[in-house]
């Protein structure tokens, strides 16, 4: 597959993916009525900042793919069906345990990932700093959902 072809695959997949979620979970009624914490984001910020780590997703997976970075390329699909199990188990099951459970595995393996491509796809790992950053402060404001309620 070439190179040019394979990038809008990439981003077809993370960010269409990722939209797809987005508007097969309902988030609106039952999440609304969460006891939630101090830090909880306003509802307005999800989609842009998601959609912003969507595209860097679809980037750092098509260079590490175009490197030939096994463990990498293994480790990106591990963190995308985590990405993709987390709003079923959380919205949709209202599972907030198990949705701790997922979201904690998703950020082990986005570290992992960084630690992966870090020597040989630097670029890569750093695509996915803000990925990790946004992650972690998901785990901890699910972890308040699930102690809140």
């Amino acid at each position: 597959m070439s190179r040019y072809l394979a990038l809008p695959l990439f981003l077809l997949l993370s960010v269409g993916g990722g939209a797809l979620i987005g508007l097969s979970v309902e988030t609106g009624g039952w999440y609304a009525e969460l006891a939630k914490p101090s830090f909880n984001p306003p509802d307005w910020v999800f989609a842009p900042v998601w959609g912003t780590l969507y595209i860097l997703i679809g980037v750092a997976g098509w260079r590490v793919w175009r490197a030939g970075i096994g463990t990498a390329q293994k480790l990106w699909w591990l963190q995308l069906a985590l990405n993709v199990a987390w709003p079923p188990v959380f919205f949709s099951a209202h599972m907030l345990g198990a949705a701790l459970i997922v979201i904690l595995a998703l950020d082990a393996a986005v570290v992992a990932f960084v630690a992966a491509a870090w020597r040989t796809e630097r670029v890569s790992a750093l695509l996915f700093l803000p990925y990790l950053a946004w992650v972690a402060y998901a785990s901890l404001l699910n972890a308040a959902l699930w102690w809140l309620n």
